[in-house]
């Protein structure tokens, strides 16, 4: 039979079991202990006599008061120490002495014995006996403290570091929630402001360009402050688009206005009239045959008021090599383009009528040189200045890039333009065509070949900043041409040959009735001379020439026949 600390076992046995220590938890070590012929006083912890020990069990018995440990086995048993935790004496008089846990004598000698106030039990027994019914619990002091109750100083609890773990792990959650949120409210301010910075600069941009509607601003040209036309800076370049397989050019401007940031294409038509260097009136195109690009320039300078920087001969294939290098343009197209090599007639269109169409160097060359039958020598210009603009667009910005560009051409120059001179002029003008600074607009002629003060300001004074300075009238021989072949375009086509012949013309009109033949009437005799290099001019017989009445302010008049071929 095992002797278990139990207090209902062996009810008249004596053994009893005195506190040996405590363990590493705190808890209590008891043993049994050996009969003792006398009781020890009690463990008073408060220093109070009470005489015996209280009994928990209310069996009637006092308890024997625990033996105090001897642990090198002397059989001497030191009475227990008070333990006096405030420092005062007990109520027999002992004076207070050090606690000693493991019973263990005092340095200063013997202690005298306390009553313990309660005694400890066994933590394996049970617990006190409950009261009976009716009966009143026995009072209890108000330092009744046990031992387990400071199990929470004296034991680790476990669970502890997990409450530390989990308070942690919350709040720094909870700091990276506000710091996110605190990030998210910065960069929101951060999105706000340049949002705001950029539409601020937008409208000043606007508002300086003088692009906002109702208002002006120094760089206006509506504006009370804008700079005189004639004030302003233009870099001034003239191109001649010589067409290899039909023959005849295209003659254009290419302008570029550093002041007001504006590029612009000024087409001229064959028809306008210039001064050779020998003083004769010619025209456009029988300058560009006969005197070359250094005598066109200058013919241009002295009509126009400009000051040309240098002539860019563009021949047909050269165009085509640009628009592939560039990689195709896209423009809207007016008329449908035959393929200038297709052998079997009513072929397919090479280019078609329509919004956004996309050229190859090929289609490019057709569209720009190609005038229908009927068709005014100004239809087939406003084309090539479509194609000369949807290029630009396509040109690099970048001066270099552009230089590569034209260095690929490998086309012989006109020694005032260089390579570099060339390709940083049209990167700037691609830069203004790519932002939508950039215009085409056609040199207004009249039929003599003149310039209108009125109708070319628009594009004289204000695009080239020149003064129109057309040859005078009486310098040239007046031709009026009236149509009698019945056909309608012959009138256009008499008109070009007569004006690239250097004669002024004026147009007489279409016959009521057609004619067989034509005539070539003068009415001074001075003037006969000048009547025989007229119908030499139109491919007309010697015959044709006669002398009679010429109509209006004319020299020479003309009656174009069914027998003109023009």
């Amino acid at each position: 039979m095992n002797d278990r600390y139990d207090a209902g076992y062996g009810g008249d046995h004596e053994d009893q079991y005195e506190l040996v220590g405590y363990d590493e938890y705190g808890r209590p070590v008891y043993r049994q202990a050996p009969q003792q012929q006398a009781p020890q006083q009690p463990y008073d912890p408060y220093g109070q006599q009470q005489g015996y020990g209280y009994d928990p069990y209310a069996t009637g018995r006092q308890q024997p008061v625990p033996q105090q440990y001897d642990p090198y086995g002397t059989g001497q048993q030191p009475p227990v120490p008070s333990y006096d935790p405030y420092g005062a004496g007990s109520h027999s008089g002992a004076p207070g002495a050090p606690y000693d846990p493991y019973g263990q004598a005092a340095a200063s000698g013997q202690q005298p014995r306390v009553v313990a106030e309660q005694t400890a039990y066994i933590p394996q027994q049970a617990g006190p006996a409950e009261p009976a019914p009716g009966e009143k619990a026995p009072p209890r002091s108000e330092r009744d403290y046990r031992t387990e109750q400071f199990a929470f100083v004296e034991d680790p609890d476990a669970e502890s570091e997990d409450v530390i773990d989990w308070l942690n792990f919350t709040e720094n959650r909870t700091e990276r929630r506000e710091e996110a949120k605190r990030r998210a409210r910065s960069r929101m301010i951060a999105l706000v402001v340049v949002l705001a910075l950029v539409a601020v600069g937008g409208v000043g941009y606007l508002w300086y360009a003088g692009k906002l509607p109702g208002l002006t601003s120094p760089g206006s040209k509506k504006g009370g402050t804008t700079t005189a036309a004639g004030a302003q800076n233009r870099d001034v370049i003239v191109v001649h688009l010589h067409n290899t397989k039909k023959g005849g050019t295209s003659t254009a401007l290419l302008v570029d206005n550093t002041t007001t940031k504006q590029g612009t294409t000024v087409l001229l038509p064959n028809s306008l009239a210039l001064t050779d260097d020998d003083g004769n009136t010619s025209t456009l195109a029988k300058s560009v045959e006969d005197d070359g690009s250094s005598g066109t320039r200058d013919a241009l300078d002295t009509v126009l008021g400009t000051n040309i920087e240098g002539t860019w001969r563009l021949d047909t294939p050269y165009l085509q090599n640009l628009v592939d290098l560039v990689g195709n343009i896209d423009l809207d197209t007016n008329a449908d383009v035959p393929d200038p090599d297709a052998t079997k007639k009513g072929s397919a269109p090479l280019v078609h009528q329509g919004k956004d169409q996309t050229l190859s160097g090929k289609m490019a060359v057709a569209y720009a040189t190609y005038r229908a039958s009927g068709e005014a020598q100004n239809a087939q210009l406003e084309r090539f200045g479509q194609v000369m603009q949807a290029t630009l667009r396509k040109l690099s910005s970048d001066p270099t890039a552009a230089t590569t560009t034209v260095q690929t051409l490998a086309q012989i120059l006109d020694p005032s333009l260089t390579d570099k001179d060339l390709g940083t002029f049209l990167a700037k003008l691609a830069d203004l065509a790519k932002g939508g600074d950039y215009k085409t607009a056609l040199l207004p002629v009249q039929n003599d070949g003149t310039l209108s003060e009125q109708a070319s300001a628009s594009v004289v004074k204000d695009v080239l900043g020149g003064t129109a300075k057309s040859p005078d009238q009486g310098s040239g021989v007046r031709v009026s041409v009236q149509n009698a072949s019945g056909v309608k375009d012959n009138t256009e086509k008499a008109r070009v040959v007569l004006l690239n012949g250097g004669f002024t013309f004026l147009e007489g009109g279409t016959a009521p009735a057609p004619a067989a033949t034509s005539k070539v009437v003068y009415t001074d005799a001075a003037d006969k001379e000048n009547a025989a290099e007229v119908a030499k001019t139109l491919g007309l017989p010697a015959a044709s020439v006669t002398k009679g009445q010429a109509t209006g302010n004319a020299n020479v008049s003309v009656i174009l026949g069914r027998d003109y071929k023009p």
